[in-house]
């Protein structure tokens, strides 16, 4: 393996590694329900992708190639950690969150996260 790839793989795991310790710093000191959901997630999508990454270049540099069973992991991990957060954040509105302190939406419609079914 080239001295490059390793210093590439090396900052990637160190990039990982710092967001996971800042959004897990994050979560615990954060005081608003909506601000701690952002640490982690963040920190899910960004670490956990950047050792991924770090894995694939790794497996590439010996000459392995890249494993699917990575990319179905970094698929899962990029398609679930923001749809989980958009409804976390939604129910945090809906049972937190007083509709008239909104402010106006600027049309007839109300917010989405408030819309009612059509009957």
């Amino acid at each position: 393996m080239t001295l490059l790839a390793d210093y590439a793989i090396a900052a990637l795991l160190v990039l990982g590694g710092a967001f996971g310790l800042i959004g897990s710093f994050g979560l615990l000191k954060l005081k608003d329900p909506m601000q701690r959901l952002h640490a982690p997630t963040k920190a899910t999508t960004i670490g956990v992708g950047a050792a991924l990454v770090a894995s694939a270049l790794d497996l590439v540099m010996l000459g392995q190639g890249v494993t699917w069973q990575g990319v179905l992991v970094a698929v899962f991990l990029f398609l679930t950690a923001p749809l989980s957060a958009l409804y976390l954040a939604k129910t945090n509105l809906a049972r937190n969150i007083d509709r008239k302190s909104l402010p106006p939406t600027g049309t007839k419609a109300d917010w989405a996260t408030f819309k009612t079914a059509a009957k």
